[in-house]
């Protein structure tokens, strides 16, 4: 089965745009959509509450799921990351046209499921221990959860990244791909590299050795 899934946040916004995009698509790879996905919901709302997670619910091995972009499916990395999961675990596929990814049975996308759950997992123990922590310094000394207001650090914002993008540099992902995963500039994503020495040779025999 194929799968066209659409989603747009407002009454005001219109599903054509996205259908004739997936329609393009699949009439230049001479494919067809079984069946139509749409819906006017927040991408915040969990899946299990959109018809998405009626879709993810009933997808099968070697169906195919094609949507405009990653940010059709939610709105922040976790849980993006949750969804494609999911997806590749019941073997089943997901296309993307504008951000270019084919996530299925082949390599590349095993070793992105592997950082995908991995990383999905370390956010929420990250989450739950930093709330944790933040109360604790709260009631015994009164400081704020969060950056001090006036401090911008990029890199800060990536913290906790360094796993999946080391394992996305190994699968071949481009760094714009990356950056419209994260909702970053390509740059922002570029100096986190570096930063981090992500790209060493050091660093991907170790996250090779891990897949």
């Amino acid at each position: 089965m194929v799968y066209g899934y659409i989603r747009v946040s407002t009454d005001k916004q219109s599903v054509e745009n996205q259908r004739f995009e997936i329609e393009d698509f699949c009439s230049h790879h001479k494919m067809k959509v079984d069946s139509w996905i749409e819906e006017t919901i927040s991408g915040t709302v969990e899946p299990g509450r959109r018809e998405l997670g009626r879709l993810l619910e009933k997808v099968k091995k070697n169906d195919l799921i094609i949507c405009s972009e990653l940010s059709r499916l939610g709105r922040n990395l976790f849980m993006i990351m949750s969804i494609l999961n999911l997806i590749m675990e019941k073997d089943a596929r997901v296309w993307t046209i504008k951000d270019n990814y084919r996530l299925g049975d082949d390599i590349q996308s095993k070793v992105l499921a592997f950082a995908f759950g991995l990383s999905a997992e370390i956010e929420r123990n990250l989450i739950s221990q930093r709330t944790k922590e933040a109360l604790e310094r709260k009631k015994a000394e009164g400081v704020k959860l969060g950056r001090p207001r006036g401090i911008k650090n990029k890199h800060y914002e990536l913290d906790g990244a360094e796993l999946p993008i080391s394992v996305m540099l190994l699968a071949g992902t481009s760094i714009n791909q990356m950056a419209k995963l994260y909702g970053k500039h390509r740059m922002t994503i570029q100096r986190f590299i570096a930063k981090r020495k992500l790209d060493s040779k050091e660093n991907l025999q170790k996250v090779r050795g891990m897949s």
